[in-house]
């Protein structure tokens, strides 16, 4: 063994050492750069063994010396100068199992981690490696590996390995359950809410901070109320908006109390406090919410854990979670929701919702994990006891064991002194019910139960006669093997409830008859599609006269109508779970029970597991010969429990290693921190013999490969025993897991025939590209085949499908090419590629081969029937007064409609306009609105109130328009090279040399850049054959020079400077004459040096293009008598002197960021002139174009406007510029190139729709949109915009719907504005507002006055567009954001007369949930603001806004909201005075126009 002398270097000190391993070629002659290398200490043989790559040779190194990063060496424990054995190891022998990558503070999108992980194939890793995958611009580190059943330190990421990604910044939603139990007391005399929030919660948040992960949190407490009430009259009218009912006819209520949203913080426990407060008054408050003085009410109790709204709670976060693609942030991916109980994980649930639920959890990927503080019962959690609507006495539970929960159990580790027994139930009380536990029995029990418990002996004297262990062994006998699948389908179309077996019998007294040689096993009706069917026993029994089941099957109708014929008698469905014993139940495996498979890791008996649920085994004797007793590995597990999970297991290393031998599925400390230099050698040792240990009998001999899984858990590995004592699974609560991207299950050819409609197409991107080529007005360097086929994946992968790694070629119906593993390495022709990917029951095959790339997709022949249920329940918000009312959808979503097609082509073409992005695509947006820049806070903290408005804010419209110019020349990717003011002042600041110097780097026309269209595409070919260029606009013009001067002016140009250097001759700037003609102007405009500056030459803008607005300024600057710079650019557009930039004449002069171009006058002079495109649609397609209204003063004098205020001018002016503009339409969308540095491996491209305005003092929105990018890049883009607007503007992002009203679709159902009343009774002797108008205009002028109010408090209206046809009568809305961006504001016109189509969206529900809580439509509506927070503001900006003088370091949001409420209700009388001041300026406006008019009538006497 040779070995060798181990230096160490630091990276990045010199050039020659920047990879992690560093060596001498001459010392390994065979070694090549790839191969994986072993280093380890020569005298510890079974010590720290360390995996590197060779990443490239260096003869620097010594002779016989290797050097490695000291980082690495610190962590492994590896001394410089010491010497070292190293040796070339086979991949595959250190290959890992699983590896788990966290990242944070960035939004990676599931097409990217595939992207990641097909990078990091064939690389070598260890524990904490920091990646930095560039071309996506991802950072992340490795966190944990596993290689055959153990963790390790170092490994090889092979094909094979499963990659697990955490996320460290995610959205988590913490839902507190405030059921009954939470004031009832544990074993060790604490409440559970103390358990709840001092125990769990506390050390919840520990790990976080010590993680150091930022998840953007909401905390909801919640509850069920019931109502003591047999009919809906009992209760008074202000109460029956709300409630609902169940199955048993119960009335109840539930309730959200929304503690903390969408925050983010450092430090979590002051939260705590906070959560405390809210438990004092909790139940008080909503047990007592709806008492009156003077009315009785209905008794309200509290219900318990189990009765409690369990399912609701989830589904309430997936309505936000699922619509990830509207509000997308750059900075946190994953989604967790968590439900903290103090039950002990048994729900009892309606079995619709049950499966709406579950169907939404699997498809949208959301990690959902349920910690009960109460005691871990002796039977399988998490349980769901589905509601038993049958009433009859004998009727048998059905329960369901939930699969796509994660269940933790959370203990406190205090120690009582006298006992070390656990107690696993928690203890009933004696004697009678006490009166904190009447309401529960009055709600649990119906009189059945009630008659059952007092146990009348007499009635029941026939069952002693019963067998019933035959009878248990009947029900819960085990399934026949096979299934088919014809008979299922007629079980499955039938959803209704029907008396189940055992029942029909019992009322028949026909139970002697049934023997079970007739049927095979009591059964009911179908619950759970993952369930296996055992159907096949049940035909046998039916057509005794058919031999075997494949003869009976082959006549199908025969054997349908067969079934159809007994269907009431007999439910073929499947033996009832029994939770005392669920592992005798197998079922059949699905793609959903294997959905989440791939973040578990193997444990050392080759099955998956879940490192908190540990079970007491029974020793062997182990190597030494020691008998280790059962109590003593169980007391491992509670110090491993309960201690802190930081260290890996147990103190003593060794220990704890015999313990992982005997298969005990150890907790090994689910969130440790691996700090480098601590002291945890045992876990770097690489055991290798672990798998060689006998294997104790009881573990389970299930693997992956068998098409069963047992029912409970989240593997479906590991089998559930009494002994399974279950901890709190850190992990996943503290970094949380990403959905996988791979998965394992795809269906046998038998099921893919019976169960599957096949439909495929045929994409040929290639003829596609060249076709739209021809048509296409501006050319895009296509996709090749190989890049669309990719991107497919990659749509479908971020659509939440996960691609299926087989071992073997699967069997698919029909011919398919060669197909090898998904991701295959390099098949031996290299076109031949196939991917096959699932979601739910839904699978989709990509076969590329040559250049046609073939889909074929599968989906169900009978899908689920969707599933709608309508919810009510009261919710109150941080900030809000009351509960209020809300109501929301919980549906499945038919996955097999998404129109996969059009996306497909959508790629292929590029994003042609023939395939525009639609609603039902889920295409990602990231929505902005440009406000002006204004320091407010500071102004607010000085003057200590907040209508300063219009007074503090200077003037700088000027600078806002030059600013927005600036931004929106950057998002189109035209740059300019000196300052603008230089042509904009009349006397320019520029040096002459600066002029002298840019004609002659002007390039020569003949070079090539600006030659013709044609020369300048064969240009963009030129480029860096690395990778495929993006950037439409070729390379060559990096170094653009920014305004090219029309080609007949190049001699002239050069004269002019040679004069200007000499400071005579021709003036640096000239005033027209007051009668210049048209012709001199326009020949001035052309001028090189003085004229209105063009942009250079750029693909599809012809030669000499300029912005309008740019000339109105120049010609502003120019002009000294009072003609007007518009109307001279319009007669020179009807002149023929310029036209718009697409080549269409038509279009008139409009002032605003609008391209034109100098017409060339001499028709003969080719030159290096560039033609327009001659097709509007598709230069404004490419190009942004915003007119720009309400600040013509900038290039124009205008007389003042009035100043009296709009609600009291004779006819107000209209509210929005929608009615002013000139093409009429709110928004416009473009084609945006998105990867502008160049730095993606993947063609990138999105869009971007904005405003057609711009108006100063309104806030102008821009969205950009997008499918075919990635977060990172996007994020890159968006971050250099936000720079660029920096000066005077900024760019807040904002959510797609800010007001997040109630019984809205779109919005999070725990969001909701506030309600702000307006007093309108302030006038003396009580006289209404506007009196003085006519009637039909009061409602408008209200609005109006709303709207002045707003002005004051800074607020600027954002144009929206009409949400419906325009024919109908719908209330009037305007909607405001304020100038931070912090808030947005509401207002709406009051009038009684509309009604909106939408059911859900009735007239009453909108004004009762907000204006005022009354059903009643005579009650007049009140007059108010909606206010709503933006929560897309990170967190620590908007902490950081805090008012410096104010007494408590008040927040300025939250001033801001209380002013508001004050100026409102006029205290102080600051309405009413608002209000005079605004009469006195109307009166002072009319005496100064009576006084012209007189001095006018003066003059004509």
């Amino acid at each position: 063994m040779k070995l060798y002398k181990l230096n160490t270097h630091t990276r990045g000190c010199n050039k020659s050492y920047d990879a992690d391993l560093v060596m001498n070629l001459k010392d390994h002659p065979n070694a090549n750069v790839g191969d994986v290398v072993e280093i380890y200490a020569p005298d510890e043989e079974n010590g720290t063994h360390l995996l590197l790559q060779i990443t490239e040779f260096n003869g620097s190194c010594g002779r016989d010396v290797i050097s490695i990063e000291s980082g690495i060496a610190n962590a492994f424990k590896m001394r410089p100068y010491s010497n070292v054995v190293m040796r070339i190891v086979k991949p595959a022998d250190v290959a890992l199992d699983s590896i788990e990558i966290t990242f944070k503070d960035q939004y990676m999108g599931r097409s990217e981690m595939w992207r990641l992980k097909t990078y990091l194939t064939d690389t070598c890793v260890y524990v904490n490696k920091k990646i930095d995958y560039n071309d996506m611009q991802i950072r992340c580190q490795v966190y944990e590996m596993w290689s055959q059943g153990e963790r390790v330190a170092s490994g090889v990421i092979t094909e094979e390995t499963k990659i697990v990604f955490r996320s460290s910044t995610s959205m988590v939603y913490l839902f507190l359950q405030m059921s009954s139990e939470m004031w009832d007391f544990d074993i060790h005399g604490d409440l559970y809410f103390e358990k709840a929030v001092n125990g769990f919660l506390t050390e919840l948040f520990q790990k976080w901070r010590k993680l150091s992960c930022n998840h953007e949190v909401t905390i909801v407490l919640f509850s069920r109320t019931f109502y003591a009430a047999k009919s809906l009259d009992e209760f008074p009218e202000h109460m029956r908006d709300c409630l609902q009912q169940d199955y048993k006819g119960r009335f109840y209520e539930d309730f959200y109390r929304v503690a903390i949203q969408n925050e983010r913080c450092d430090d979590w426990c002051t939260v705590l406090g906070q959560l405390r407060k809210l438990f004092t008054s909790y139940q008080a408050t909503v047990l007592r919410y709806h008492e009156r003085e003077n009315m009785d009410i209905p008794t309200a109790t509290n219900s318990s854990a189990t009765q409690g709204n369990f399912l609701e709670v989830l589904n309430i976060s997936l309505n936000t979670f699922e619509k990830h693609y509207l509000d997308r942030t750059f900075d946190r991916t994953g989604q967790l929701s968590v439900v903290i109980t103090p039950g002990v994980g048994v729900f009892s649930v309606d079995r619709e919702l049950t499966n709406i639920t579950k169907q939404r959890i699997i498809d949208n990927g959301v990690g959902s994990d349920l910690v009960c503080v109460g005691e871990q019962p002796l039977h399988a959690v998490p349980l769901l006891k589905f509601h038993n609507k049958d009433t009859t006495l004998t009727s048998a539970d059905d329960y369901s064991l939930p699969h796509w929960i994660n269940l933790s159990f959370y203990s406190t580790n205090k120690k009582i002194a006298y006992s070390s027994f656990i107690p696993r139930i928690k203890l009933p009380l004696f004697g009678s019910q006490s009166t904190l536990h009447d309401g529960v029995a009055e709600g649990e029990g119906d009189e059945n139960e009630r008659n059952f418990l007092s146990c009348n002996q007499s009635e029941y004297k026939h069952n002693s006669l019963f067998d019933y262990d035959a009878y248990d062994e009947q029900i819960f006998q085990p399934l026949p093997a096979q299934s088919t699948c014809s008979l299922q389908r007629v079980v499955r179309a039938k959803k209704t409830s029907v008396p189940s077996l055992e029942t029909y019998a019992y009322r028949n007294n026909d139970w002697e008859n049934l023997t079970p040689t007739q049927i095979p096993a009591m059964r009911r009706k179908m619950s759970d599609p993952d369930i296996h069917h055992g159907t096949s026993a049940m035909l046998a029994a039916l057509q005794p006269d058919t031999t075997n089941l494949s003869e009976s099957l082959a006549s199908e109708k025969n054997s349908r109508r067969t079934i159809v014929s007994i269907a009431p008698i007999v439910r073929p469905g499947r033996a009832l779970i029994n939770p005392f014993d669920p592992s005798h139940v197998t079922i059949k495996l699905t793609s959903n029970r294997r959905r989440w498979t791939h973040i578990f890791p193997k444990g050392p008996t080759g099955v998956l597991i879940q490192q908190h649920h540990y079970q007491a085994v029974p020793a062997k004797p182990t190597q030494a010969g020691q008998q280790r007793p059962l109590q003593q590995i169980q007391s491992i597990c509670q110090s491993n429990n309960n201690n802190d999970q930081e260290d890996y297991g147990c103190e003593n290393g060794e220990q704890y290693d015999r313990v992982s031998s005997h298969s005990l599925i150890s907790k090994s400390a689910s969130s440790h921190s691996f700090v480098m230099g601590d002291d945890k050698n045992d876990f770097f040792k690489r055991r290798q013999n672990s798998l060689m240990n006998p294997l104790p009998a009881n573990v389970p001999n299930l693997t992956a490969t068998q098409a069963k899984s047992y029912l409970w858990g989240a593997t479906g590995e590991q089998e559930w025993t009494p002994a399974i004592t279950t901890g709190v699974d850190w992990k996943s609560l503290t970094i949380p897991a990403c959905l996988p991207i791979t998965t394992d299950y795809f269906p046998d050819k038998r099921s893919l025939n019976n169960d599957y409609v096949i439909s495929d197409y045929t994409l040929l991107p290639d003829d596609v590209n060249h076709d739209y080529a021809q048509s296409r007005a501006v050319y895009r360097k296509p996709l090749s085949t190989e890049e669309v086929c990719k991107e497919i994946v990659s749509q479908r992968l971020a659509q939440g499908f996960q691609l299926i790694v087989v071992d073997e070629k699967p069997p698919i119906a029909g011919a398919c090419s060669s197909g090898s593993a998904v991701l295959p390495v390099k098949p031996p022709c290299e076109t031949n590629k196939e991917y096959l990917l699932s979601i739910g029951r839904i699978f989709h095959k990509i076969s590329l081969s040559g250049s046609v790339i073939t889909v074929t997709g599968y989906r169900p022949r009978h899908p689920y029937p969707p599933i709608n249920v309508d919810y009510r329940y009261r919710f109150h918000a941080p900030q809000h007064e009351t509960y209020e009312i809300s109501g929301v959808n919980f549906t499945t979503e038919k996955l097999e409609n998404f129109n996969w097609n059009h996306m497909d082509l959508y790629i292929c073409t590029r994003g042609d306009v023939d395939y525009p992005l639609m609603e039902s695509l889920k295409y990602w947006r990231y929505r902005m609105y440009l406000l002006p820049r204004e320091n407010i806070v500071s102004k607010i903290a000085s003057c200590q109130r907040c209508d300063i408005f219009p007074d503090v804010t200077a003037d700088n419209t000027r600078e806002q328009v030059e600013d927005f110019v600036r931004l929106i020349e950057a998002v189109s990717k035209l740059k300019r090279q000196y300052a603008r003011k230089a042509r904009d002042s009349p006397i320019a600041h520029i040096t002459k040399r600066r002029h002298s110097t840019s004609i002659i780097s002007r390039p020569q026309p003949n070079q090539g850049l600006t030659n013709s269209p044609f020369r300048e595409r064969v240009g963009s070919n030129r480029l860096p054959e690395k990778r495929p260029s993006i950037n439409v606009r070729p390379k060559l013009e990096n170094g653009r020079i920014p305004r090219i001067f029309p080609a007949t002016d190049a001699a002239a140009a050069a004269g002019i400077a040679a004069r200007d250097d000499q400071d005579d001759g021709f003036p640096v700037d000239i005033k027209f004459s007051p009668n210049a003609t048209l012709p001199e102007i326009f020949e001035a405009m052309k001028h090189p040096v003085n004229g209105v500056g063009f942009f250079s030459q750029t693909q599809s803008l012809p030669s000499c293009t300029f912005v309008s607005y740019d000339a109105l300024m120049w010609l502003k600057t120019r002009l000294n008598n009072g003609r007007h710079p518009l109307d001279l650019l319009e007669a020179m557009r009807k002149e023929r002197m310029i036209c718009h930039a697409s080549g269409d004449w038509k279009k008139p002069v409009v002032p605003g960021f609008v391209f034109y171009y100098v017409v060339p006058q001499d028709k003969n002079a080719k030159g290096d002139y560039a033609p327009p495109l001659d097709d509007y649609s598709a230069f404004v397609n490419e190009w942004l174009e915003i007119e720009f209204q309400g600040c013509s003063f900038l290039w124009h004098d205008e007389p003042l406007t009035t100043p009296v205020p709009n609600f009291l001018r004779e006819s107000p002016a209209p509210q929005s510029w929608t009615e002013t503009s000139s093409n009429k339409r709110v928004y416009r969308q473009s084609h945006l190139e998105i990867d502008v540095n160049q730095k993606s491996d993947r063609m990138e491209w999105g869009h971007v729709k904005h405003h057609t305005v711009l108006q100063p003092r309104f806030a102008f929105e821009i969205v950009v949109e997008w499918v075919t990018s990635s977060g990172p890049i996007v994020a890159d883009l968006i971050g250099g915009w936000m720079r660029k607007a920096n000066q005077f503007n900024f760019l807040v992002s904002v959510p797609a719907d800010p007001m997040a009203e109630p019984f809205t679709k779109k919005s999070d159902p725990l969001r909701g504005p506030i309600f702000i009343p307006l007093c309108t009774t302030f006038l003396p002797n009580g006289a209404a507002l506007f009196d003085e108008f006519p009637e039909e205009s009061r409602s408008d002028r209200m609005l109006f006055f709303q709207e002045a109010i707003l002005g004051k408090f800074g607020f600027l209206p954002c144009v929206l567009e009409k949400q419906y046809n325009v024919g109908k009568d719908l209330p009037k809305e305007y909607q405001y954001v304020h100038c931070t961006g912090n808030m947005f504001a509401l207002i709406r016109c009051a009038t009684n007369n509309y009604q909106v189509e939408s059911p859900i969206l009735k007239e009453t529900n909108v004004t009762r949930c907000v204006y005022g809580h009354t059903n009643n439509t005579n009650v007049p509506k009140k007059v108010g603001f909606l206010w709503a927070w933006n929560h897309m503001i990170p967190n620590k900006k908007w902490k950081a806004q805090t008012i410096n003088n104010s007494a408590d370091g008040e927040l300025f949001q939250l001033k801001m909201l209380k002013d508001f409420r004050e100026f409102c209700s006029n205290s102080d009388q600051r309405l009413s005075t608002f209000w005079t001041q605004s009469q006195e300026l109307k009166r002072r406006a009319q005496k100064f126009e009576n006084n012209n008019n007189n001095t006018e009538e003066m003059k004509l006497k």
